[in-house]
């Protein structure tokens, strides 16, 4: 008989207690942390802790559950397999854990101050006695009633955290799980866990099938793979697709749940049944037949808005009838376009004249164009016109960037179409069809960003009779969300009426972010040699390609130009990963441009460190902040962050003061530099766009031209030749799965 190779022994669980000191690494997607923990043998000799770590805060206690190891660079370390959170029981360990900035309204000039009255009392005098507080120099009643709250929120939580803890969920998820279900948060948890995918932000299906096997949910359950199927037309509408035909649905489903195809059909068309999903045959790209498979608002959205538009084009009323054949007294459009000339003091080429004459007498018009040919120009003269037969004109746009340039190019107020709707908490508009805006003439700009279920809030807001125009440009990235809205609008041979600006002005011209954009658009390399508005660095190293980008926007832009790198200068990656990615020339960016300072507050969340000044962005659609929500995309800059509030205020670009409280920060993330699709809808004094090869999968030609397009004044490229002419080359795969343009074109919108 053989005998079996010898295995390597098995490391024996130890267990660390120690203080977190610092985060050094935190990967957000994995949990992965690298921290470092004073485990009582002093600040300087600090015990390098890698493993599931996310959640944990510096200053807090914890006991460590893992195995001892050694790195052949870092030396010996410690792997963390799980972790539970402890009081400190010596009066250095309690200040430090009150100075953390964990009990809301104790910082670290408070903290101090109670260990000193109190000593190794401190913990229990606040859990027992808080009334006791007074006697702490500074320490008046309405702090003393924030410090007692937050203890007491700390101590109802604790119980669900233990829970939730040893069913595998980082202790940042489990704070946002007991925000949502409060004490039913472990009933819901231990029962209904895939519950956890649809009602708490931060948590997708993985992470609620993770803790549903965590709690003896089957492999093969139905619930298990419903919620599955939901995830994955869930996950394809974050691809920008409003519907996945059935088989697809089927395979990814077999993929994702490692189940037989059997049970997820079964599965599937029990979904149908209880209106989870809505399964309908529309056209392919082909034109053939197949089965769509919709998640139930995309579905709503969907035929809502075909339904809406065709009522807005043939309804009979007409709110800008003056401009039409049926007036009594119809415009003459030479001496209008005459006295328009002499408005503007420059004259309209013919198709802008036409433009012009569609938005004032079709009642649903799509105006497009690319950089230079005047669309700005046209929606001005629109404007000036409306405004002149005393028709009440409403201007949006998708940002608030986007509005504010509006705005300022009419001389009209314009505001974000969030904002015109007035959403509210739940995503519901305070105007829809039952209270209409009260507009003549509705201008949205930069319309090929609006998502399929913004453009249907919009369309349902316009009164019948009111005239509604789509301004954008065709040929950029679709927008974030589903759907391809205004590309569907402009189907050959559908019911809306449109415009195409092609004709370069002579003045844009003389641009090379201009000429360089319609040389991308027609797959011609941009030109790069002589021009004093667009140049190309080349670097074929990815990590010298990072290095170099900090350099030009932190150093060599600002001397040159003059132009600040925070307020004038946008980074646009074409993906967020990599060296060259957002993320990473977040990091080194903000290192050059709002660098860490003695006294300059600041907060560690996750794998980001927010300071005052800090360029930002929001990730997620919140309607419960600000007047009227705050918006995925939306930018600002952290104007005030106090550590004792354990809160940040950031100043967005819409000129409103929003708060974040710590727990709160995974709504932001930097904006030094943003991915291109994050980009759109805003213009910049100055675009820098590394282009290399490490981003190989993501370079494709809208994308590029997406990003030169935004540049108002210069445009840098950063990378390697062969990564340039990849993105010239490579026209994007395929449309998006939607079936708008299937609806309006029959013009009778199939029903559910």
């Amino acid at each position: 008989m053989g005998t079996s190779a010898p295995q390597a022994p098995q490391l024996q669980l130890a267990e660390v207690a120690g203080v977190l000191e610092r985060i050094t690494y935190a990967n957000e997607e994995t949990g992965y942390t690298v921290a470092r923990v004073d485990t009582g043998r002093g600040a300087n000799d600090l015990l390098t802790v890698v493993g599931a770590l996310l959640g944990a805060q510096p200053g807090e206690s914890l006991r460590l559950h893992g195995r001892w190891g050694s790195h052949p660079q870092y030396g010996k370390q410690f792997t963390v397999e799980n972790y539970t959170t402890v009081l400190p029981a010596t009066v250095q360990g309690i200040q430090r854990y009150l100075g953390s900035g964990l009990i809301k309204g104790i910082g670290p000039r408070f903290a101090e101050r109670i260990v000193e009255h109190f000593g190794i009392d401190s913990l229990d005098v606040i859990e027992q006695e808080p009334g006791r507080l007074i006697e702490v120099p500074g320490l008046g009643p309405k702090r003393i009633a924030l410090i007692t709250a937050a203890w007491e929120e700390q101590k109802s939580i604790k119980e669900v955290m233990v829970f939730l803890q040893g069913v595998g969920v980082s202790t940042s998820l489990a704070v946002r799980i007991f925000k949502k279900y409060g004490d039913s948060s472990i009933g819901v948890v231990k029962n209904e866990p895939y519950r956890l995918a649809a009602d708490v932000w931060g948590i997708g299906f993985l992470t609620a099938d993770k803790i549903a096997q965590s709690v003896g949910i089957p492999h093969d359950s139905p619930e298990r793979v419903k919620a599955g199927l939901q995830y994955a037309l869930s996950q394809s509408s974050d691809q920008g697709n409003c519907f996945l035909p059935e088989e697809r649905l089927i395979a990814d489903g077999v993929k994702l749940l490692q189940v037989d195809a059997g049970l997820v059909i079964d599965c599937l068309a029990e979904l149908v049944a209880e209106d989870g999903v809505v399964r309908e045959s529309v056209p392919g790209s082909d034109g053939e037949p197949i089965t769509a498979v919709y998640l139930v608002p995309f579905h709503r959205a969907e035929i809502s808005l075909a339904n809406q538009l065709l009522r807005l084009l043939r309804t009979d009323a007409d709110k800008m009838s003056a401009f039409g054949n049926r007036s009594d007294t119809p415009v003459d459009w030479t001496k209008a376009l005459a006295w328009l000339a002499r408005q503007t003091g420059a004259e309209l080429a013919p198709e802008q004249q036409e433009a012009v004459k569609l938005a004032l007498t079709e009642k649903v018009a799509v105006l497009t164009g690319g950089p230079g040919c005047g669309k700005s120009f046209t929606v001005k003269s629109i404007v000036t016109l409306a405004l002149a037969k005393k028709a009440k004109v409403v201007l949006a746009a998708p940002t608030g960037r986007a509005a504010k340039r509006l705005s300022e190019l009419t001389g009209a107020e314009a505001s974000t179409v969030h904002r015109l709707l007035e959403l509210r908490p739940g995503g519901d508009a305070a105007y829809d069809r039952g209270r209409p805006l009260e507009a003549d003439l509705v201008i949205v700009d930069e319309a090929s960003m609006l998502d399929l279920i913004l453009a249907n809030k919009l369309a349902k807001a316009v009164a019948p009779g009111a005239h509604l125009l789509f301004v954008g440009d065709v040929d950029q990235l679709p927008s974030v969300g589903a759907g391809e809205v205004l590309r569907d609008m402009l189907a050959t041979h559908g019911p809306i009426p449109s415009v195409r600006l092609t004709k370069i002005f002579r003045q844009a011209q003389q641009s090379g972010v201009v000429t360089n954009a319609h040389r991308i658009n027609q797959g011609l390399p941009p030109l790069t040699d002589g021009l004093p508005d667009f140049f190309l660095f080349v670097e074929d190293d990815t990590d010298n390609a990072a290095g170099l980008t900090v350099d030009v926007v932190a150093r060599r832009i600002p001397r040159k130009f003059g132009l600040d790198p925070r307020r004038d200068v946008q980074v646009l990656a074409p993906m967020h990963r990599g060296p060259a990615g957002a993320g990473n020339l977040n990091t080194l960016l903000q290192a050059a441009v709002t660098p860490a300072r003695e006294g300059l507050p600041e907060r560690r969340f996750g794998g980001r460190t927010f300071r005052i000044g800090d360029k930002v962005t929001q990730i997620r659609n919140n309607y419960e902040k600000g007047q009227n929500g705050v918006f995925n995309g939306t930018v600002g800059v952290v104007t005030a962050l106090s550590t004792e509030e354990q809160n940040l205020t950031v100043l967005t670009d819409e000129d409103e003061e929003i708060g974040y409280d710590f727990d709160e920060l995974d709504e932001l993330t930097h904006a030094y530099a943003v991915t291109i699709h994050r980009s759109q809808g805003s213009e910049y004094p100055a675009v820098v766009i590394p282009v290399t090869t490490s981003a190989w999968t993501m370079l494709q030609r809208n994308l590029l031209y997406t990003a030169v397009t935004r540049a108002k004044k210069l445009v840098v490229l950063i990378g390697s030749r062969k990564a340039l002419g990849q993105a010239v080359r490579t026209v994007s795969a395929g449309r998006r799965h939607t079936a708008l343009d299937h609806r309006l074109t029959t013009g009778q919108p199939v029903h559910p």
